[in-house]
């Protein structure tokens, strides 16, 4: 089997990707990460999980390099990780009531061959009707800065929401496992013969 490479320092990546029970090393992708004109969200993600993979792959030339990204969009608007307690305000109050739709793209680059995979994953978040004391009480019990969508679903931030709908659970924590297993079996890879 190659050996298979995170391209992503996301501590949250790395705890979902654990869950396959098998070794990995982890390598900081660095690409700027803003969008191109007129790119869609969709167009976006999938291409900065390709440049994550590609990013990290001449230091790993015969691995399985897998690279991931993830937006929010709410009323048409690409939204990222808020960086600091302000702009995650702000992302909150916009939800309130509505349904966001994280993206979480998914690419598998065999380095040696040089074949990639990509695919993007939807989820959609119903967020309640959100009062300013329970977002601001919540941003500062859990600082979710560093998550697009200003929340950590695996935390206190499922108190926000009203439904959620998507069909894997670790998408929306940044890792699509159900695709990414499918993907590894494209390479001949299969999770469940190595815990043999």
């Amino acid at each position: 089997m190659p050996k298979l490479v995170l391209g992503s320092t996301s501590v949250f990546r790395r705890a979902i990707l654990e869950k396959f029970n098998i070794p990995f090393d982890c390598a900081k992708p660095d690409i700027d990460e803003s969008p191109l004109e007129n790119e869609t969200p969709e167009a976006l993600v999938a291409r900065l999980a390709g440049e994550k993979a590609q990013a990290v792959a001449a230091d790993f030339p015969d691995h399985l390099i897998i690279g991931s990204d993830q937006v929010a969009v709410c009323d048409g608007t690409i939204l990222g990780k808020p960086g600091n307690f302000e702009n995650a305000v702000k992302q909150l109050t916009s939800f309130s009531g509505k349904t966001v739709t994280f993206l979480t793209s998914l690419c598998l680059l065999n380095s040696k061959t040089g074949k990639e995979q990509i695919i993007v994953e939807p989820f959609y978040v119903n967020f309640r009707q959100l009062t300013i004391s329970e977002i601001s009480n919540y941003l500062k019990a859990e600082t979710p800065y560093n998550c697009a969508g200003s929340f950590k679903s695996e935390g206190l931030g499922i108190c926000l929401f009203e439904s959620l709908k998507g069909d894997d659970p670790n998408t929306l924590i940044g890792l699509p496992l159900i695709r990414l297993h499918e993907l590894l079996k494209n390479e001949g890879v299969d999770i469940l013969q190595l815990q043999a």
